[in-house]
């Protein structure tokens, strides 16, 4: 297969400071002897590039052209490829890794030491082309559309928040934050086979959507009697959020932090000392996690496609602001380069 197509320039959308992003003319990526370069058809704006807009996550650095979570065509690869021919429907696992130290090989490769974030350390999707090692791009079934094809990154992290946990259909489950990892986890709850899950956030709109999938929904947990819950999912991050999923789950209860606004909470250690409460702190997924939810895209399991929003490249800033404010009743913008 030729090792790149005949294209010269690219549109991309830029990160170049603060609040600030523009579209910019870009050479199209040249893919190496690993890689396939991939035409994208959609790709979504995660929570962490809305921090990385603001200038709070060290991570992301201007300039940088951001976006980790897409689907694609191929449109060439390298010498070395051998299982993508040019117009193969795919998506991404954007988290490079080494594939060689104790975690990559035991299953926890979201902890390589040397892993490294496509829109992030490497340049991600918000453009029209992008580069993917072959090892990490998996083709899509073809009733699958590019939209949930894009979803199986964010899809991924919200198996393994349910992983963690070790869900059982009996457990009563509060997920904190209805934002796009909260409504994810509790699809993922539910394919677990999970049936009380209610759902705690503060936006009508989003709870809307958390009530329409099978949720219990509620703006406030002061209603709630503490010690309730078998499981607890802050998807916010917060020391408020983190501190009502302690307080909610019974003795010998589960939680998971996956948010990540603020660094330091402060938390009633006595109690989850006497509770025998049990903390997990979730980051990204493993490589089983991201086969997992493609899986269940693949069988219908999960969709948030009636909650999409879609807009061009170059409306990305108004975009990245809409969902600052109150994105209401959409639970992700789907950019089309």
């Amino acid at each position: 297969m030729a090792e790149a197509a005949s294209l010269a320039s690219m549109k991309a959308l830029v990160y170049e400071g603060p609040k600030l992003l523009n579209v910019r003319e870009q050479q199209v990526p040249e893919p190496g002897e690993d890689d396939v370069l991939i035409k994208v058809e959609r790709v979504g704006i995660c929570g962490s590039e809305i921090s990385g807009y603001l200038g709070h996550n060290s991570l992301r650095k201007p300039p940088l052209i951001m976006g980790h979570e897409f689907a694609g065509t191929v449109v060439s690869a390298g010498s070395r490829t051998q299982r993508f021919q040019p117009g193969d429907r795919v998506t991404v696992n954007p988290l490079v890794t080494c594939g060689e130290c104790r975690e990559c090989t035991t299953g926890m490769s979201q902890l390589c030491a040397r892993r490294k974030l496509l829109g992030a350390h490497l340049p991600g999707a918000f453009a029209q082309y992008v580069n993917a090692p072959e090892k990490n791009v998996y083709a899509l079934s073809d009733h699958v559309d590019f939209d949930d094809g894009a979803m199986i990154e964010p899809y991924a992290c919200a198996v393994h928040i349910c992983r963690l946990l070790k869900l059982t259909p009996t457990d009563k489950l509060l997920i904190v934050g209805a934002g796009p990892i909260g409504l994810f986890t509790l699809q993922a709850a539910q394919v677990y086979g999970v049936k009380h899950i209610v759902v705690a956030d503060i936006n009508a709109g989003r709870l809307a959507i958390a009530a329409e999938l099978g949720a219990i929904t509620v703006a406030s947990l002061q209603d709630e009697a503490p010690l309730t819950y078998d499981a607890a999912v802050d998807a916010v991050g917060l020391e408020i959020t983190r501190r009502q999923c302690t307080e909610y789950v019974k003795p010998g209860g589960r939680v998971v932090f996956s948010g990540l606004h603020e660094d330091g909470s402060k938390l009633q250690f006595n109690a989850l000392i006497r509770n025998e409460v049990t903390i997990t702190g979730s980051f990204a997924y493993s490589r089983a996690d991201f086969e997992t939810a493609l899986s269940w895209v693949d069988e219908g399991r999960m969709t948030l496609r009636p909650w999409l929003a879609h807009a061009p490249l170059e409306e990305g800033q108004s975009c990245f602001e809409r969902l600052l404010g109150d994105p209401g009743g959409i639970a992700k913008f789907m950019l089309i380069p």
